[in-house]
């Protein structure tokens, strides 16, 4: 039984008076003279639908508090967090509103201690309110005076405007937008290490006005301009446009890499979705001065060079190392320290007076006889390349992915770092049974091997397959610059199943991967494979020892019974097909007359190297547009080169015509012939 009209109005408007003053109530200005106190954590600034708070948060047991906008509990803004001392203060700390408009934090009551304050005294401001976006502002009446969108630290959120005079901090790393549009990361505010250009084919011969950089609550980030008609998007979060009540945003962390993270309501975590330095290794100054940054499984860590140093702080590996014995102070003939797959990172302004082209001698030698030269690194890539590090601060990465030796400048002699061996405690009876329980775990495990080789041996001496998988393991080792080997699981779990395919070609199809080092690289199934286990080997040397400029680079391969991949560097804006055969939805592919002929001219040189320059001429037999790839800034590489050997000779006399006979065509289409 419905309730009559006249008793259903009365309640529906007592209840639209109640939620109407509550509304009012939570959403209330904070006035003048209002205080939050660090001994009191639960007294907070809450936005009206309490998705932020305003108050004190602590770190390190309540070593260190700070003022901070949170979203539950995940700080996304922090009071003083781009200053000297980084915001902190002590457990008597307040965040005072003062009646002069002033926004300060202070340690105790003394109005000296000032940690922090917004400068705002005399500007007439009346109240402050922190909105449901997370920005907390200042007012005179209903105008905004100051806001900590307009001042951030560390953090962009939704609806956050990010303009060219703006600038996010992380200790020594910051990030910015120029007024080119570009984006930017720099350590120290001098080394520029990474630098994210707009689409040319978008801003050609537009000259931007007033860029700005903001982040969709969706998880797009894009950057905008009164003179662009529509938004250039940097980057997707990888949970774009998934899930709801999910706040996404963009944080410079104090490891120098800008990430956007996600975190659904009420869950109080943060996962990342998009990193703007996909190799951690690649950030300057990660791993502190003269440290050596490389990868656990998937974790960067951080190492010093050799024995020849110590790490400043033993219990953070990111402060650096410094010499045992400094060179200036070397009783005898300093010398060089080799290190090889490593090199020491040069970034703008740098390169400008520090690059060389001389061989790998050459380098290492120029630094060693130059007083001002500390390290070096030679580039086996083909360029000729060599990088002078002089004692400012040195940057080091390792990977046995890197084309590179690298050189640094100790006081003799030289002392490598041990492979982890187990420790023996001083003393000496408690040596001596150091030396018992190492003697017994190592016969133990002897024995174990032994065991098992042997019934591995009995049960598997007759089983044809064993004489060839004893060959496979009986190979010699590579020469210094073989490429990486890697297992078919290691390149099945990089490819996530070989799902993302990039293309295929007359020798296989080849998928996009990401190695353990977070590197992305481009993996080729073979087809048509017939070579025997060592022969296979050769050829597969013979390529990547073939370096240059314009030849897509071959980081390692696999050789598993039937399974035979080759894994090569990724390039990014695929091949020169999808330039030259464009549809009108994909007009904007279209390369201009001086790119054009900047890849016409890098093809050129590639073959030109593998016919006449390198010490084995290669004859690639496989030329046509799919085979020419673009990297991030369209330089032209040649792919597919000295694969010719490693398939079936039937096979390969008729993708070479298919192929010559696909590019004819090419010519063909765009009112040219292939010379006869």
């Amino acid at each position: 039984m419905k309730p009559p009209p006249s008793t259903v109005f009365p309640v529906l408007f007592c209840l639209f008076i109640i939620v109407f003053f509550f509304s009012i109530l939570i959403s209330a200005d904070i006035s003048p003279g209002s205080t939050l106190y660090a001994a009191n954590p639960n007294q907070t600034w809450n936005s009206p639908n309490t998705t932020f708070s305003f108050g004190f948060i602590s770190s390190g047991g309540g070593a260190a508090f700070f003022a901070a906008i949170t979203y539950n509990g995940i700080p996304v803004w922090i009071a003083g967090a781009s200053d000297l001392g980084g915001g902190a203060s002590d457990s008597s700390a307040s965040l005072q509103f003062l009646a002069d408009g002033n926004l300060r934090l202070v340690n105790g009551s003394s109005s000296t201690a000032v940690v922090w304050q917004s400068n705002t005294a005399g500007h007439g401001v009346s109240s402050a309110a922190l909105h449901d976006s997370g920005n907390f502002v200042l007012r005179n009446a209903t105008v905004s005076v100051w806001s900590t969108f307009d001042n951030p630290t560390d953090t962009i959120l939704p609806s956050q405007n990010f303009t060219v005079n703006k600038v996010l901090r992380s200790g020594l790393y910051s990030f910015s937008l120029l007024s080119s549009g570009n984006l930017t990361l720099q350590w120290n505010n001098t080394i520029l290490y990474w630098n994210l250009g707009l689409n040319l084919s978008i801003t050609n011969n537009v000259s931007l006005t007033s860029p700005s950089l903001g982040l969709q609550s969706i998880g797009i980030l894009s950057v905008f301009d009164p003179s662009i008609s529509n938004p250039v998007i940097i980057a997707y979060s990888s949970d774009y446009a998934e899930g709801s009540d999910i706040l996404r945003f963009l944080r410079l962390e104090n490891d120098g890499n800008l990430r956007i993270y996600s975190s659904a309501r009420g869950s109080g975590t943060i996962t990342e979705r998009w990193a703007a330095v996909s190799d951690q290794c690649q950030v300057f100054g990660y791993c502190g001065n003269m440290g050596i940054c490389s990868y656990n499984q998937s974790n960067p860590i951080c190492g010093c060079p050799s024995l020849n140093f110590d790490p400043v702080d033993p219990n953070d590996g990111r402060k650096g190392c410094k010499r045992k014995v400094e060179i200036a102070d070397c009783p005898g003939s300093a010398t060089m320290l080799e290190l090889d797959h490593a090199m020491f990172l040069t970034y703008a302004p740098e390169l400008a007076s520090q690059v060389f082209f001389v061989g790998i001698s050459a380098c290492r030698l120029n630094c060693l006889v130059s007083g001002s030269c500390i390290a070096s690194t030679s580039l086996a890539d083909g360029t000729g390349l060599c990088y002078l590090k002089v004692p400012n601060f040195v940057s080091g990465y390792h990977s046995p992915a890197l084309p590179s030796t690298s050189y640094v400048k100790v006081c003799g002699p030289v002392i490598e770092n041990p492979t982890p061996s187990v420790g023996i405690a001083e003393g000496k009876g408690s040596g001596l049974h150091a030396w018992i329980v190492v003697i017994v775990v190592i016969g133990t495990i002897l024995g174990l091997v032994v065991l098992e080789g042997g019934l591995w041996w009995w049960f598997c001496r007759n089983s044809p397959k064993f004489g060839g998988l004893s060959a496979q393991y009986a190979l010699l080792e590579y020469a210094s610059g073989a490429p990486v080997q890697f297992s078919y699981n290691e390149l099945h779990r990089a490819t996530k199943g070989f799902k993302e395919k990039l293309g295929a070609g007359g020798f296989g199809t080849v998928y996009r991967g990401v190695l353990a080092n977070r590197a992305v690289v481009a993996v080729k199934q073979l087809e048509g494979i017939e070579q025997g286990e060592k022969q296979f080997r050769m050829e597969v040397a013979t390529i990547s020892s073939t370096h240059h400029l314009n030849l897509v680079r071959l980081i390692g391969f696999c050789s598993e019974g039937r399974h035979r991949l080759l894994v090569y560097e990724f390039m990014k804006n695929g091949s020169l097909d999808s330039f030259l055969f464009t549809t009108e939805e994909q007009s904007g592919k279209l390369l201009n007359w001086e790119c054009r002929f900047s890849v016409a001219l890098g093809t050129a040189k590639g073959i030109t190297y593998l016919h006449e320059e390198c010490r084995d001429c290669i004859v690639h037999c496989d030329i046509k547009p799919e085979n020419i790839l673009l990297d991030d800034i369209y330089n032209a590489k040649v792919s597919d080169f000295g694969l010719a050997k490693l398939v079936n000779p039937k096979d390969h006399r008729y993708r070479t015509l298919a192929s010559v006979r696909g590019l004819e065509g090419i010519w063909h289409q765009n009112g040219l012939q292939i010379c006869q």
